[in-house]
């Protein structure tokens, strides 16, 4: 299974994203703890997204990159709302000026060139953390029918982006010394991912048709297996769990 969405439904996954974190955290309040992100509370989340739309934009723009800077502003901003807004304007503004042979710097295996791989990673940056949001006003983590903006072909992209272009790094901490092969396969679709795991980084490659043979199959809706697979959510989790706890512990998408 390949998807392919260009640039304009990528930014269109952004803004729909930001609405609704920025809903959800105003009903949340910024003092509310993140239940999917353990020790952040709404406040600390919405500066870590502030953060990075400005240092995504920089790193399209080739301007200064000041994270840490960007950070403490977030913190400590009278309107941290209105201070998130800024920074999705910037880095929207960003992508749509940059050109389509833009030279920057990627950093996920499989990437697009670099003006679709950050209209792409913005896109599913914002809308995991949209979920985090969601996850504060619900006080639970949540399932796909409560992200109501997001979209089947986005969810299908962000699982493409995880296991294609996340898993497979160097740094990544997913492994199995005793080899195992994870199938996931969204309803309603002609193929889905196979991840194989062994002390090396994982390999993933797409597959249509029959599921190839696995140790663990993940199924149920685009939404319902993004959710999950970003960790956010336990809605498509194998029933018997067997490797699924390697899973959470280790496939995990962190800044550094």
């Amino acid at each position: 299974m390949s998807t392919d969405l260009d640039l304009a439904t990528h930014l269109e996954g952004l803004r729909a994203a930001m609405v609704a974190l920025v809903r959800c955290a105003d009903r949340a309040g910024l003092r509310a703890p993140v239940p999917t992100t353990p020790d952040w509370s709404v406040r600390r989340l919405v500066a870590h997204q502030g953060m990075v739309h400005r240092w995504a934009a920089a790193v399209v723009t080739g301007a200064d990159q000041a994270p840490d800077r960007w950070q403490r502003e977030g913190l400590e901003a009278p309107d941290p709302l209105e201070w998130l807004r800024d920074g999705a304007i910037e880095v929207v503004g960003a992508i749509s000026a940059a050109p389509d042979d833009l030279d920057a710097l990627v950093f996920l295996a499989d990437a697009p060139p670099p003006r679709r791989f950050w209209a792409r990673r913005q896109c599913h940056e914002t809308t995991i953390h949209a979920v985090d949001a969601l996850a504060a006003c619900l006080g639970r983590h949540p399932v796909a029918a409560d992200a109501d903006w997001v979209t089947e072909e986005v969810a299908l992209d962000g699982i493409d982006e995880l296991l294609t272009g996340f898993l497979p790094r160097p740094v990544s901490r997913l492994r199995s010394e005793e080899g195992r092969r994870i199938a996931v396969r969204p309803e309603g679709g002609s193929g889905g991912w196979l991840v194989e795991l062994s002390a090396a980084p994982p390999v993933t490659s797409r597959f249509d048709g029959e599921t190839p043979d696995a140790d663990l199959e993940l199924t149920g809706s685009a939404v319902a297996l993004y959710l999950t697979l970003w960790n956010r959510s336990d809605e498509a989790s194998p029933d018997d769990g067997r490797g699924w706890d390697d899973w959470r512990d280790s496939a995990q998408v962190r800044w550094s």
